[in-house]
């Protein structure tokens, strides 16, 4: 199986969870980073390739010399306000990314399945809500537009090439792992672990859904599973969430009860191009594939608060105590 974006957030569960289940896996690293607990585990029992997903020869020989039948594409410059700065870099990554990934594709006979990641951002604004699959594709900003691209490209290689390929559309995900303090739930509870009070970029009244990480390996797991006893299901899109919509300002409250603090919020409201309101159905999930989410979002909160409690612990030197204020 080859994973790419395996050292981002996502990619570094979906490779422990299959490295904790003996698969043979591959994964391939543009840039090396400090490994985190999770990638820590997994990193001395799979293959790295060190190379860009751009690189469609490179992938073809990865394809080719590891008798690869799954791919699961998870590499992307994920960030909003980045793609916003960098929008030809952004383009790069996550569109030219994805069509060098399916044409290595296309020309390996023994890749039988394939799962693109895109994002609930395809949908921009739309006159109702929740989002489903039918709904059209309305992205304006550089990252929205840049995903909705390289949906439509796995769209036209399955269209016109048969490539066995599926697209994931996930609420934003949160739990251990993740080092981008920029992102809500780990910027949110870095500051309130250390006694800080947290900054809330945008007004507060973004509403958004959320997915605990877990839940979003199982989702791109089981699709992968379902696809190869079924491949009907490829040309399919799929939403994932665990349905449960929250403005921004509500999750930060979520997240004060599960860090034991009241420390109230600093609301900046400096935030651009951001999508309102944002709420997906995981319906078509849960009839087609059989998949539901299995954390609640206070279980995955005070999984992710353990993990971040004790991240601070190791790498400030603090006691416990002095990272849970009150």
């Amino acid at each position: 199986m080859l994973v790419t974006g395996a050292t981002g957030f996502l990619g570094s569960h979906l490779v422990d969870a299959l490295a904790g289940q003996f698969a043979s896996v591959v994964v391939v690293r543009r840039d090396r980073r400090p490994a985190t607990a999770v990638s820590a585990r997994w990193l001395e029992n799979v293959a790295v390739v060190e190379g860009d997903v751009v690189d469609t020869a490179l992938l073809q020989r990865v394809l080719e010399e590891f008798s690869v039948q799954t791919v699961l594409h998870a590499a992307a410059q994920t960030q909003v306000g980045v793609a916003r700065r960098q929008p030809a870099s952004t383009f790069a990554s996550n569109v030219e990314g994805t069509w060098s990934v399916l044409e290595a594709v296309r020309h390996s006979p023994a890749v039988e399945q394939v799962v693109i990641a895109s994002s609930d951002k395809v949908y921009g604004v739309q006159p109702r809500l929740p989002y489903d699959e039918s709904m059209p594709l309305l992205a304006e900003e550089p990252y929205d537009v840049s995903k909705a691209c390289a949906e439509m490209i796995a769209r036209s290689y399955f269209a016109t090439y048969g490539t066995p390929v599926a697209i994931t559309r996930c609420a934003n995900f949160y739990g251990p792992g993740d080092r981008n303090w920029r992102r809500l739930v780990p910027g949110t509870l870095r500051s309130l672990l250390l006694g800080e009070r947290p900054i809330v970029r945008s007004n507060g009244s973004l509403v958004r859904d959320y997915l605990y990480v877990k839940d979003g390996v199982s989702a791109y797991l089981q699709l992968a599973e379902t696809m190869a006893a079924d491949p009907g299901l490829a040309g399919h899109v799929f939403n994932f969430s665990a349905e449960e919509p929250l403005t921004v300002i509500e999750m930060v409250r979520r997240l004060q009860e599960a860090a034991g603090t009241s420390l109230e919020p600093v609301i900046t409201d400096e935030v651009v191009g951001e999508i309102p309101m944002q709420q997906l159905s995981a319906a078509k999930a849960r009839e087609m594939l059989g998949w539901a989410h299995a954390y609640s979002l206070e279980e995955g909160l005070a999984e992710t608060v353990d993990y971040y409690r004790a991240l601070l612990v190791e790498s400030r030197g603090f006691p416990v105590a002095e990272i849970a204020p009150s």
